[in-house]
C-alpha cells in the first residue's frame, strides 16, 4: 500500500482539467503562494451562461462525479445516477462543473502538493475553512466565465459549501440544494471528527504529517483506515448494521476464540478501501474544515445568516441520518426564506442514504430544477 494515494503531477489526468488560481490569502491568516483546483465538466455552457450547475463533493469524494473508472480515475463516479444525459441533472440541458475541493488530494492544492521548496506541504499545510474553499471555487467560476449558478448542489461536507456559497455570494447563486448537511457543526459532530483525527495523528507512521517519502506499506494507512471505520459507523444507521450483520461471525471465525464478527470485517474492509485511494493529511485537513464550519461566524449567528440567503432552496434530510440529523436540516429550511419545508428521504441506510436512495433524491432534484425552469420569465 502506498504511503499516499494522492494524485500527483505526471499521473494520468483522466477527465480532470486544472485551473491555476494564483496566490491565496486564508481566513486563518495563512497564505498559499499558489492555488490550483482540479475540476471536471459535462454538457455545454449556454451563451448567456444561464445553465451552469455546481456540484460539490463530500469528504472523500472528488471531481469525478460521473463516468466509468478509467486511467486517472480508479473508481467510477460517486453520483452516477444524478448527473448525465437524461439524469436528474441532465447534461443535455445543464452545464455541470465539479471541482476537487481546495485541500483535496485529486489534483487540487492540498497537503500532498509541492510547496515552494518542491517538497510536499505535509505538516506545513495551513488550516483551511469552508469559506476558503468557497473563495477558491469563486475564482474558478470567474476563470470559467460563470457569473451566476442556476444551482449549487452538494451533500454532507459539500452541503456545507453549498450554504457558504449562498450566504457569501448571493448575487451568484440563483438556487441551492443542501442535502444531509448542517449550517454549523455541533458538539456531537465535533467529538466524532476529533476521534477520527486522533486515530490518524497517533499512527506512528503518520510522522506528524511528513510521511510522503515513506516506503510502500510504511505510510499512515492504519490510522487512516481506523478513522474511516469510526466515520463509517456514523454514515450508516444502527438499524441497517443490526439487520444486516447482527451478531453473525465472520466466516468460520469464532469471536469467543479471538475471531471477528461480520460487522467488524465490514468496517475493516471500508477502512482498507479508503487507505488505498486517499491521503491521510488530506483527511485531516478536510475534517478540520468540517469541524470548524459555522455559517453564522461574524454574521450575527447561524439563524441570522440563514435568514439573509436570497436564493431559492431545496433542503433534503435522510430520516435515519445520525451524522447530520433531520433537525439540522429543519433549522436550515426554517430560516432560509426561499427554502420551504425540509424534504425527507426515507432510508434504512443512514447518512449514506443521499448516495444510495438515488430514486428519491433524484426525483427531488429533478422536480426542483423543473420548477426553476418554469419560474423563469
Amino acid at each position: 500500500m502506498p504511503a499516499s494515494a494522492a494524485w500527483q503531477d505526471g499521473d494520468p489526468l483522466g477527465r480532470r482539467q486544472l485551473a491555476d488560481l494564483g496566490p491565496f490569502a486564508l481566513e486563518s491568516g495563512g497564505r498559499l503562494p499558489a492555488v490550483r483546483l482540479a475540476y471536471e465538466t459535462w454538457g455545454t455552457l449556454a451563451e448567456d451562461g444561464s445553465n451552469a450547475v455546481l456540484v460539490l463533493h463530500a469528504l472523500t469524494g472528488d471531481s469525478h462525479v460521473t463516468g466509468d473508472a478509467a486511467e486517472g480515475h480508479p473508481t467510477p463516479g460517486w453520483w452516477q445516477s444524478m448527473v448525465g444525459p437524461g439524469a436528474p441533472i441532465d447534461t443535455d440541458r445543464w452545464f455541470v462543473v465539479a471541482p476537487n475541493v481546495l485541500g483535496g488530494c485529486q489534483g487540487s492544492t492540498g497537503p500532498a502538493s509541492p510547496a515552494p521548496d518542491g517538497r510536499p506541504w505535509g505538516s506545513r499545510f495551513p488550516v483551511l475553512s469552508v469559506r476558503d474553499q468557497v473563495a477558491a471555487e469563486v475564482r474558478l467560476a470567474d476563470l470559467l466565465g460563470i457569473r451566476r449558478w442556476a444551482l449549487v448542489i452538494g451533500a454532507s461536507m459539500g452541503g456545507q459549501r453549498v450554504l457558504e456559497w449562498a450566504a457569501s455570494e448571493p448575487e451568484r447563486v440563483e438556487a441551492f440544494a443542501a442535502i444531509a448537511t448542517t449550517a454549523a457543526t455541533c458538539g456531537d459532530q465535533i467529538a466524532n471528527f476529533h476521534t477520527q483525527l486522533v486515530a490518524i495523528q497517533q499512527d506512528p507512521a503518520f510522522r506528524g504529517g511528513d510521511y510522503y517519502d515513506a516506503a510502500p506499506g510504511d505510510g499512515p494507512h492504519r490510522g487512516l483506515g481506523l478513522a474511516r471505520q469510526i466515520a463509517h459507523q456514523s454514515y450508516r444507521s444502527a438499524y441497517e448494521l443490526d439487520e444486516r450483520f447482527g451478531r453473525i461471525p465472520q466466516g468460520a471465525e469464532d469471536p469467543l476464540e479471538g475471531g471477528r464478527f461480520a460487522v467488524q470485517s465490514y468496517l475493516e474492509h471500508h477502512g482498507d478501501k479508503l487507505a488505498r485511494r486517499f491521503d491521510a493529511n488530506t483527511y485531516v485537513t478536510l475534517t478540520r474544515t468540517m469541524l470548524t464550519h459555522d455559517l453564522g461566524r461574524d454574521r450575527g449567528g447561524v439563524d441570522n445568516a440563514l435568514s439573509q440567503i436570497t436564493a431559492r432552496g431545496l433542503v433534503v434530510a435522510v430520516d435515519t441520518d445520525r451524522l447530520f440529523p433531520v433537525a439540522q436540516s429543519e433549522r436550515i429550511a426554517a430560516h432560509v426564506p426561499g427554502a420551504g419545508p425540509v424534504r425527507v428521504v426515507h432510508s434504512d441506510f443512514g447518512h449514506d442514504g443521499f448516495l444510495i436512495e438515488e430514486d428519491q433524491v433524484g426525483a427531488l432534484v429533478a422536480d426542483f430544477l423543473t420548477e426553476r425552469v418554469r419560474s423563469r420569465p
